[in-house]
C-alpha cells in the first residue's frame, strides 16, 4: 500500500532532462504531469494557485482527483529534477514544542531552568531568511561564525530541528485562529539547520541570527490541508487572550530522523503546545501582513522521550551522550559529509495513512 495514492496527492515543481519546470502531483513513485489542464497549473510555480484562495484550492484538487483516476502518463522519479515548489516570500520560525523549550533550557540556560515566563502565554518566533530556504537534496555548507569572545571559525556544534512547515496562500492582517484555512494552502517537512556553538554566544539579548539564517531545507512536496485530518489540540493552561481562540486544529504528523541511514528519533507534531492557527494569528496580530508564498515553520518538533527529540542537542544532550550509528561510529553533532534525511507520514482525511516525503540534506566542508 502507497503513502502517496489518490487521496494524498502532494503538488510539486519537476523538470525531465532537458526541459522546462512544470506543475505536478506525486501519485507512489511517480510524478503526474499537471501542464495539460492549464490554466493556473500552466505556472512554473505553485504560487499562483496558492493565491487563488480556498474555493479555488477545492476545485482544483477535484480537477486533479479527476485527471489522475482517468490513466495519464505516469514520470518515474528517478527520471525528474524536483525544484522548490514556491516562491519563499518570508521565512517566520516558532518555538512551540514545550518539551523541546524546556529541554533547550537545561542544557544552555542550566543556572535558570525553566520556561521563559511568558511561553505559555503567545507562540515565540523569531524571523528567518527567505533567501536561505533551499529545496530538499541541496548540499548544507558548514557555517562559520563568531563562536566566542575573539574568536571565529566553522561551527563545531552544527544541528539540525525536525519542523513542519506551513504555507501561507491567501494575504492577509490580524488573521484569527478561525481563519487559518482560508489562508494557509498546505504543509512541508522543514529542517531549520542550526549552529549551537555560535547560536549559544549571540542568542542573547535578542535571539537566533547566523546560527539559524544560512540554511532552511523544505521537502519538494506540499501536501494540501484538505488531504489532512484534523485532530484536537493540546490542553493549554493559562487560558490564551482571545485572539489566539479558539485554538484551531491539531494534526496527527509523525516524523523520522535518519542519521546516515540510522534511524535516530520519532519526533511526534500532535504533541505540539502552539497550533499552526494561533502561529499565524500572533504572527498578523500586531498588523504585519502575510503574503503568498510565506512559509512559518512549527519549531523543533520533540517528545517526552529521549527518541523522540527534534535536534541532535536535545538527542545527545549538548554532545555529552553520543549516539551510536549503524556502521559502528559515535555522533555528538554533525560532521563533514553526514547525511540528514526528516521523513513524514500523517493521519490522512480519508482515515489511512499518507506520506508527506523527506527533506535531505548532506553536510559539506
Amino acid at each position: 500500500m502507497t503513502l502517496f495514492g489518490i487521496d494524498n496527492l502532494p503538488y510539486g515543481v519537476f523538470s525531465a532532462a532537458g526541459g522546462s519546470r512544470r506543475l505536478g502531483v506525486r501519485l507512489g513513485n511517480a510524478v503526474i504531469d499537471l501542464e495539460g489542464l492549464g490554466g493556473l497549473f500552466a505556472a512554473p510555480s505553485l504560487n499562483p494557485l496558492l493565491a487563488a484562495g480556498r474555493a479555488q484550492w477545492t476545485q482544483a484538487r477535484a480537477a486533479v482527483i479527476e485527471h489522475v483516476r482517468s490513466g495519464p502518463p505516469e514520470i518515474p522519479l528517478d527520471e525528474v529534477t524536483l525544484h522548490l515548489p514556491f516562491e519563499v516570500a518570508d521565512y517566520t520560525d516558532f518555538y512551540s514544542s514545550e518539551q523541546h523549550a524546556t529541554n533547550v533550557s537545561r542544557i544552555l540556560r542550566p543556572d535558570s531552568p525553566g520556561l521563559p515566563p511568558q511561553w505559555r502565554h503567545l507562540p515565540i518566533g523569531y524571523h528567518g531568511r527567505s533567501s536561505t530556504v533551499v529545496v530538499s537534496g541541496t548540499p548544507i555548507a558548514r557555517p562559520s561564525g563568531q563562536l566566542a569572545e575573539g574568536v571565529f571559525g566553522p561551527s563545531r556544534r552544527l544541528d539540525v530541528e525536525a519542523e513542519v512547515g506551513f504555507v501561507v496562500g491567501v494575504p492577509g492582517r490580524l488573521i484569527r485562529t478561525a481563519s487559518f484555512a482560508d489562508h494557509v494552502f498546505g504543509v512541508v517537512l522543514v529542517n531549520d539547520w542550526s549552529a549551537r556553538d555560535i547560536q549559544a554566544w549571540e542568542y542573547r539579548p535578542l535571539g537566533p541570527f547566523l546560527a539559524k539564517s544560512f540554511a532552511t531545507s523544505v521537502s519538494p512536496w506540499v501536501l494540501p490541508l484538505e488531504a489532512l485530518a484534523t485532530i484536537p489540540a493540546v490542553p493549554q493552561d493559562p487560558r490564551p487572550l482571545d485572539h489566539l481562540l479558539p485554538a484551531g486544529p491539531g494534526f496527527d504528523i509523525r516524523l523520522a530522523v535518519d542519521w546516515n541511514e540510522t534511524r535516530v528519533s520519532h519526533p511526534p507534531y500532535a504533541s505540539m503546545y502552539w497550533t499552526a492557527a494561533q502561529q499565524l494569528a500572533h504572527l498578523t496580530s500586531n498588523g504585519a501582513d502575510v503574503r503568498t508564498g510565506d512559509l512559518y515553520a512549527s519549531g523543533t518538533v520533540s517528545g517526552p522521550a529521549r527518541d523522540q527529540a527534534g535536534s541532535f542537542l536535545e538527542l545527545t544532550w549538548n554532545g555529552n551522550e553520543p549516539v551510536k550509528l549503524a556502521d559502528g561510529s559515535t555522533r555528538g553533532f554533525l560532521e563533514d559529509g553526514d547525511h540528514i534525511r526528516i521523513s513524514g507520514t500523517a493521519l490522512g482525511a480519508g482515515g489511512g495513512e499518507i506520506g508527506l516525503g523527506e527533506v535531505v540534506g548532506t553536510v559539506v566542508a
